[in-house]
């Protein structure tokens, strides 16, 4: 017999902010601890780098370089669809650059 899935995971919604222009993100990911965060952050390096995306956040990772940037965890949320609605409210109220493609 399966297991059902849970929903009720906790996510982070975390800000990726390039220190030389002032500029950042903010996305969710599951997890809790900043172990999670960090994978989901070397991720967005990597993908910079290795695919040749134009979305602003790939650009500037390209431009500014890796180590031009700190991420910390805004929120820690219980629930996918509860940290992709909280990720939705505070991009709209904080107004990050990076999240456009």
């Amino acid at each position: 017999m399966m297991r059902k899935k849970r929903e009720d995971r906790r996510h982070i919604v975390y800000r990726l902010y390039n220190m030389k222009s002032n500029e950042f993100y903010i996305g969710v990911t599951q997890g809790y601890r900043q172990k999670d965060l960090r994978v989901r952050v070397l991720k967005h390096f990597q993908r910079a780098i290795t695919e040749n995306k134009m979305w602003k956040l790939c650009v500037n990772i390209r431009e500014y370089g890796s180590d031009s940037f700190t991420w910390d965890i805004l929120e820690i949320v219980r629930g996918k669809a509860a940290a992709h609605e909280r990720e939705r409210e505070l991009t709209k109220q904080l107004g990050p650059t990076l999240n456009t493609q």
